[in-house]
């Protein structure tokens, strides 16, 4: 099969709702690290390992922790490209916490000596990259 064959793969996964609560204070920031993110790549069937940081500022809700490991250990058997992998965290949190702003960084493990670094933020705008 062909990469632009596999390009939406995961992208439709229905996966485990994020819950949230009540936030109770305004204008400060919560970032959760993600130090054992899996999923799998479409291509080869590997394994892919890697990091995430969710860093956001809240508005009326906040992420309830347990329903978002939930969701996040559910990419461990799906086949998904790093790229998507990212931005589906990035859409599916967004659509649920509804927070001012947010950013979902991933940093994966090497593959053939190569690392990927993949940043997506909300509201959806242009950064410079360093």
């Amino acid at each position: 099969m062909e990469y632009k064959d596999l390009a939406r793969a995961g992208l439709d996964a229905l996966l485990p709702k994020i819950e949230v609560f009540s936030n109770q204070f305004i204008d400060y920031e919560i970032a959760i690290y993600i130090p054992e993110f899996t999923s799998i790549c479409p291509k080869t069937s590997q394994p892919d390992f890697g990091k995430l940081a969710i860093i956001y500022i809240p508005d009326k809700w906040c992420i309830e922790l347990k329903s978002l490991k939930e969701y996040i250990h559910s990419y461990r058997n799906l086949g998904i490209f790093y790229e998507n992998a990212v931005n589906k965290i990035l859409d599916d949190f967004v659509r649920e916490v509804k927070p001012k702003k947010a950013r979902v960084k991933a940093k994966f493990n090497s593959r053939g000596g190569i690392v990927s670094v993949i940043t997506v933020w909300y509201p959806r705008e242009i950064k410079e990259t360093n």
